[in-house]
């Protein structure tokens, strides 16, 4: 596969959604950086998720798209979407940090073994009708919409 492909370049967006350097701002890792369980778990602000629930949302719709360029649906159980957090320990955040690094890895090696025309195939289980372009390029815009959340979050949580 070429590098200039399409492919590739969506797994490079995903990448700067995760690592940097993103065009925006800010990536999911650097704004979690230095982000301890007590601020994860905090509600700073009334009527919003906290940053921990974020992640493991964003770790969740990562393996759907995984589940989808797979031919299964690409769908969340309410359970799935936003799951409890029950225990707010430190190990428990670094685990949870730690899915979302799996959940990247997950999809960065589900893309690779796409090529270009893949990307026209369409998505199982979704509500609207969704290519693997269009699934692709939504998780990338997912992540950063979520990063701007957390980035809002952690902020908060200091004041």
């Amino acid at each position: 596969m070429a590098s200039n492909s399409e492919v590739k370049r969506i797994q490079d967006q995903l990448r700067r959604s995760h690592q940097g350097p993103a065009w925006h701002g800010p990536s999911l890792d650097e704004i979690l950086e230095g982000v301890v369980a007590r601020t994860a778990a905090a509600r700073p602000l009334p009527h919003t998720h906290n940053i921990w629930g974020l992640v493991l949302h964003v770790a969740g719709w990562e393996i759907a798209a995984v589940r989808g360029l797979e031919g299964r649906p690409a769908v969340l159980s309410e359970k799935e979407n936003f799951p409890q957090i029950p225990d707010s320990s430190p190990k428990a955040w670094q685990q949870a940090l730690q899915t979302l690094q799996s959940s990247h890895h997950c999809l960065q090696e589900a893309i690779g073994r796409l090529d270009d025309e893949d990307l026209k195939e369409m998505v199982k289980g979704l509500q609207s009708q969704y290519s693997f372009y269009g699934l692709l390029h939504g998780v990338v815009q997912h992540n950063l919409y979520h990063a701007g959340q957390m980035a809002v979050l952690k902020k908060a949580a200091r004041l």
